[in-house]
């Protein structure tokens, strides 16, 4: 058993006369100027990045037919911050401009910083003027009219053009302002949104992702050559990896390489340092015409998201997050019941319509919190995958971080480790599943560093060794919770309950992983230390005395095990009553330790008198109610009553798998007792078919090396 636990206006009366000459006020319009001839260019194509990589995007981009029914007249290209979609717009538009096939080229380009309506507008605009005559005295009525000139027309020489809107931030920046269709014109749009308005009308949607390893490793090794770093291809994919493949972050951190002359382990050792800002990890002089750092490259899209509906919780959202696994964070997690209390007491936004008191935030506002930072790519949320619906990338995690005051640090450290804890299955019946929980605590206690413990230990940190334990990998449990030990201790104190629960753990683990011997001797240890500091009948101290008779039984002394337990099921029902999960398992112990010490009857008669009392206090499908139909079967095979042993276990492995599941361990582990006592009945050969058929599930589900595939073969 485990131990959890207003400047002011100035108002004038009457009239204000200016003194002076009076009169009306004469604007000189400018004649609207004669067409530029063609071809003509309007706005400037950003020159090509250094070490510029070519990518499947950039082939996908330029895929598109020309002259047939697949002709896509609108392209977006869609992603975080960062990947690379401006170089590949620039790349699409210096080919298509400088195309000397037979098609020719272009007639027109206009390429416009589209971040605002107001840019799309003067962009339109200056086109305008240029192209057809429009007024330059007027913007809205200039970009109208360059639009409109746009439209093909019955008669009208055909012209070539193509509009790229590069940065689009708000869908509703382009309404009225989208190009018109025509079949000698394409539209490409680099944005982060992934808005359902922005792909509508049958545009078409290309993600940018990140560099591949391969990619990546060629963009270090190109942007560095020449500049005296002769790190090998090993050290290089390990920075990218550092860096999570993103291609801003490997040119501002190649351009920091050269201007300070520091090696690629220096770097790597900076970016390690967790007091240690990404801004810190910035070139003074950023590379290649980029516009902000790679920690401010997101700050535009955070303030966005936090303004979509329901206002003010995308910020804290992304908070719980930064805090979680990059590669894969379960839904249920962020909508858990800690999960959402965080989000109503961190709330962001103050406007008229959450004046007074607002409403909790409900599960509903957390998974749309979760879609308003997916429009904006800074998560990747897929709401029907169960195990990983929520993926950000590292280095967006970093910079919410760094943002974070101390007080908002720890408290969002603790809320995604209350939140964890809330949404682990309490049955594991999802191996994978199981996994991606302790993924996401793995990554939580590397984040969150001390705020942790600030307040004694999380019970994730608890939770995740007894899911490793439970899962059969007690090798990975013990080391867990040594290590687990250490840190409270150094955190806590030797004498504070959680380096102490801590401890009962790792003892246990030992045990499991064969050193029986070691395990009793760790809780003898244990039992003094928690008998002095919390008394003799503290319910932890009487959990140590418990596990000190089972692995004293383990070793070898299973009368002095029952003789233990006969004690302290008088200690527990004294203490803690006769119907307390802990009573009744101290009665279970004993009744297996009679069985081991050699009164098999005694012990089955024993398990059926508190199998009657589970059903009453912990109901049927209770996982102790079926551990303890286990172990009667078992002590029933014991007394001699293989055939009636053999009917029960085939009994509970019916219940344990419309319970559990066919995977969780305690499913496998009936199943392989239902194989033996149908050999001990004599049926050997229906015996080995059902440990070939359990063998053949193990390995999947468990591994060829697990201890319990190693038995199976033993048993098969």
């Amino acid at each position: 058993m485990h131990l959890s636990h207003t400047g002011n206006a100035i108002a004038t009366n009457g009239a204000t006369a200016i003194s002076g000459y009076v009169g009306t006020l004469t604007v000189q319009q400018r004649p609207p100027q004669e067409p530029v001839p063609w071809p003509h260019q309007v706005g400037v194509i950003p020159p090509a990045a250094r070490s510029y990589q070519h990518r499947a995007e950039r082939d996908r981009l330029h895929a598109t037919a020309d002259g047939g029914t697949t002709t896509v007249l609108t392209q977006l290209l869609t992603g975080m911050g960062g990947v690379g979609k401006t170089q590949l717009a620039a790349d699409y538009a210096r080919t298509a401009w400088n195309d000397t096939g037979a098609a020719g080229g272009l007639d027109v380009l206009v390429w416009v910083t589209a971040s605002a309506r107001s840019p799309i507008v003067t962009g339109y605009a200056q086109a305008g003027v240029e192209l057809c005559r429009a007024d330059p005295g007027d913007p809205e009525q200039a970009a109208r009219s360059f639009l409109a000139w746009l439209t093909p027309k019955a008669g009208a020489q055909p012209c070539r053009w193509l509009i790229v809107l590069d940065d689009v931030a708000d869908p509703a920046d382009l309404q009225g302002l989208w190009p018109p269709d025509s079949p000698h014109g394409r539209t490409l749009v680099t944005t982060r949104r992934r808005d359902a308005a922005l792909a509508a009308h049958g545009r078409r949607t290309i993600e940018v992702g990140l560099f591949t390893p391969a990619e990546a490793l060629t963009y270090l090794t190109a942007a560095l050559a020449g500049h005296g770093h002769g790190e090998s291809a090993d050290e290089l994919t390990a920075l990218a990896e550092d860096l999570g493949h993103l291609p801003l972050a490997l040119a501002q951190a190649a351009a920091y390489l050269i201007d300070t002359g520091e090696t690629v382990a220096d770097y790597r050792e900076l970016l390690a340092d967790r007091t240690t800002s990404l801004a810190d990890t910035a070139p003074d002089a950023l590379p290649d015409d980029q516009a902000l750092p790679l920690a401010a490259a997101w700050s535009l899209s955070i303030d966005r998201a936090d303004i979509l509906r329901p206002a003010g919780l995308a910020r804290p959202m992304l908070a719980l997050t930064a805090f979680l696994d990059a590669n894969g964070i379960p839904q249920d997690v962020l909508t858990s019941s800690p999960a959402l209390a965080h989000l109503s007491a961190h709330r962001t936004y103050t406007g008229p319509e959450h004046a007074g008191q607002p409403d909790p935030v409900s599960a509903r506002d957390a998974v749309r919190a979760l879609s308003a930072l997916h429009r904006l790519s800074l998560v990747d949320h897929h709401r029907d995958a169960l195990r990983r619906a929520v993926r950000v990338h590292q280095l967006v995690q970093r910079t919410t971080r760094d943002a974070l005051t101390s007080h908002q640090y720890d408290a969002t450290a603790r809320a995604a480790a209350d939140a964890l804890l809330a949404a682990w299955p309490a049955i594991e019946r999802d191996t994978a599943l199981a996994q991606t929980f302790r993924a996401n605590t793995t990554a939580l206690v590397g984040h969150a560093g001390q705020a942790l413990y600030r307040s004694g230990a999380p019970g994730v940190l608890y939770r995740t060794g007894r899911s490793l334990g439970e899962t059969g990998q007690v090798t990975a449990a013990r080391d867990h919770f040594e290590h687990l030990t250490e840190t409270l201790r150094h955190h806590l104190g030797d004498d504070h309950l959680d380096p102490l629960i801590a401890r009962n753990n790792l003892a246990i683990m030992r045990g499991r992983a064969g050193d029986a011997a070691g395990a009793a001797d760790a809780f003898a240890d244990l039992l003094k230390h928690m008998a002095r500091v919390l008394g003799e009948d503290h319910p932890s101290t009487l959990i140590a005395r418990g596990n000190l008779a089972t692995w004293r039984g383990e070793a070898g002394d299973a009368a002095g095990a029952a003789d233990a337990f006969a004690e302290l099921l008088a200690d527990r029902i004294r203490v803690l009553g006769e119907d307390h999960p802990d009573t009744l398992t101290a009665r279970g112990n004993l009744a297996t330790w009679r069985g081991e010490a050699g009164d098999a009857a005694g012990a089955a008669d024993a398990y059926a008198d508190l199998l009657e009392h589970m059903v009453q206090v912990l109901g049927e499908d209770h996982p102790s109610t079926l551990t303890t139909r286990n172990n009667l079967a078992t002590m029933r095979g014991w007394a001699g009553d293989a055939a009636g042993a053999a009917d029960a276990f085939a009994d509970l492995l019916a219940d344990r798998i419309r319970v559990l599941g066919e995977d969780h361990p305690d499913t496998l582990i009936a199943r392989g007792n239902l194989a033996t006592w149908r050999g001990e009945a004599g049926d050997a050969a229906g015996a080995a078919d059902a440990y070939a058929d359990l063998l053949e599930h193990m390995v999947q589900v468990l591994g060829e090396d697990h201890p319990s595939t190693l038995t199976t073969r033993n048993n098969l």
